[in-house]
């Protein structure tokens, strides 16, 4: 007997991490821009669009380090 994927997650809610809504909320209010965001197991990746947007993000790392509270790396990538 074979289920599909979509009867197995049916019912499950799969939850984020605290820290990615965290910075989408944080990247939102203050730069009005959306990012993505990889948790990984010593860091997390902030994924943005371009490099101008990378560097004003830049600034705002120390800010959501604490906000996250958090002692893994802040990593800035561009897709």
């Amino acid at each position: 007997m074979t289920d599909s994927l979509g009867d197995l997650l049916t019912g499950k809610r799969l939850e984020e991490p605290p820290e990615i809504k965290i910075i989408k909320d944080y990247v939102r209010q203050q730069l009005k821009t959306e990012v993505n965001v990889a948790v990984g197991p010593r860091q997390i990746s902030i994924l943005v669009t371009n490099a101008a947007l990378a560097g004003a993000l830049r600034m705002h790392l120390h800010q959501l380090q604490q906000l996250c509270q958090t002692d893994k790396r802040l990593v800035i990538r561009i897709q």
